[in-house]
């Protein structure tokens, strides 16, 4: 489906008369492209950034946002040092816009489906522990029983997923609630504790240790998540909670390809999901010739839970998806 430039005509146009009759918005101009903007002017609070992702002119953002301040009759953005920032009125409308976007890639993925004889597609964003232990497993069970369904995941920080999720980018995701977003924005089941660890390349100076102890790693190389993710900061909350150094020489990256392959190159050490790192060490080949060190002490990190957006139905793929993940995580749980 495609969504209007605008240029685009209004949304419903009203030749069918006594139909509108009443629906003050449309039949003022109202367009599919106004929805668009104000939802971009929420996301990046620049009318410049946002007119870049509608690939539209800044005078031609700026001129839909004039429409629709009139169309609206109140104003929907004001200027702050950075860029903009919606009004009580803007951030209302962004709202509403948001969930109307979403229906209509509804009625896109399910006349799509209806068409090709499938069972539509899945959006999912998760944090990695999950992934592996919880996503993975629920994705080849639906796979396996229903074919048609197309599964689309993306791997990231809570953050970004959180909100890509408000962003309907994804249907759902496992992760955690930012400190930055409401949290009565969502419908938050929680589902599991990740847990991390430490790896090492094989025949590390420091796999020759029985137990590792905090005083034992500020030598050595890093590779961390960026700054700021809660994976790395519980491992800086224990450097400092023991009164330990923290390292000095650091790698920042959010890959985890690149890290066993800093890891699997040199003396780094590399704090990760402890499933994602029971996984490579299984696999066997190059890329997976990493020890887990024995730590006389736990990572452990904030819980992650099943979240959707309040108000926003989950497709019928999606929700099963949801279900399976959910069972699994029970099942693991009691287990």
């Amino acid at each position: 489906m495609r969504l209007p430039d605008d240029r685009d005509e209004p949304l419903f146009p009203g030749e069918d008369g006594d139909n509108l009759q009443g629906v003050a918005l449309l039949r003022s101009g109202l367009k599919l492209s106004h929805l668009r903007m104000i939802v971009a002017i929420e996301e990046h609070s620049q009318v410049s950034a946002a007119a870049d992702a509608l690939n539209i002119s800044q005078p031609a953002a700026s001129r839909m946002l004039t429409e629709m301040e009139t169309i609206l009759k109140a104003q929907l953005c004001e200027r702050v040092s950075r860029g903009v920032a919606l009004t009580a009125f803007g951030r209302a409308f962004a709202r509403r816009a948001r969930t109307i976007l979403l229906e209509l890639r509804e009625v896109d993925r399910e006349l799509s489906a209806l068409k090709s004889g499938t069972g539509g597609s899945v959006f999912l964003g998760s944090v990695t522990a999950p992934a592996i232990s919880l996503a993975v497993p629920a994705i080849q069970q639906v796979s396996a029983a229903y074919p048609g369904i197309e599964v689309n995941v993306r791997v990231e920080t809570s953050n970004v997923l959180a909100h890509e999720l408000l962003a309907a980018r994804q249907d759902f995701i496992i992760a955690r609630v930012p400190d930055d977003l409401n949290p009565r924005l969502f419908n938050v089941t929680e589902i599991g504790i990740e847990k991390a660890c430490l790896i090492v390349r094989k025949g590390h100076p420091l796999t020759e240790k029985p137990v590792v102890g905090l005083a034992d790693l500020p030598h050595y190389d890093w590779v961390f998540q960026p700054a700021g993710t809660l994976l790395r900061r519980r491992i800086e909350e224990l450097f400092i909670a023991a009164g330990v150094a923290l390292p000095s020489t650091v790698v920042n990256t959010s890959s985890i390809l690149l890290t066993t392959a800093i890891v699997c190159g040199s003396n780094a050490i590399a704090p990760v999901a402890r499933d994602m790192a029971v996984f490579i060490a299984d696999v066997g080949a190059q890329a997976g010739e990493i020890s887990i060190l024995n730590t006389d002490f736990e990572i452990d990190i904030k819980p992650y839970s099943l979240i959707s957006v309040k108000g926003r139905a989950l497709p019928p793929s999606a929700k099963l998806l949801y279900d399976l993940i959910l069972q699994r995580s029970r099942t693991l749980s009691t287990g």
